[in-house]
């Protein structure tokens, strides 16, 4: 399985309407994407514990976690229309970004 981890901070000039834009056109750019096996995204949770919370330099409010069964399912997501249009829309709407990609296997508990 291949994780594609999306991490997300919104300009801080967005108005809630383009947000919340941003958001429902991301939801369906990840339905239209056949090869996408599952589609998760969020908003970060603060707990105000110490320890590892305060240790991270950069905030990033929202995350997106979208599952493929193979390289070949990533590589058609990236390449897949949908993805394109929203990302120049993503570009325009985020301060910042980070996406990294993991081949993962499920470990038994």
């Amino acid at each position: 399985m291949i994780l594609h981890i999306v991490l997300f901070e919104p300009r801080e000039n967005l108005a809630d309407d383009d947000r919340a834009r941003l958001l429902a056109d991301i939801r369906s750019a990840a339905a239209a994407i056949p090869s996408i096996r599952r589609f998760r995204i969020g908003e970060r949770v603060r707990h105000g514990l110490p320890g590892y919370e305060r240790a991270m330099h950069e905030d990033y409010s929202f995350a997106a976690i979208i599952e493929f069964d193979d390289r070949g399912g990533l590589a058609e997501y990236l390449q897949h229309p949908s993805h394109q249009s929203i990302g120049a829309h993503f570009t325009m709407s985020a301060r910042r970004a980070l996406a990294y990609d993991y081949v993962v296997e499920d470990v038994p508990l």
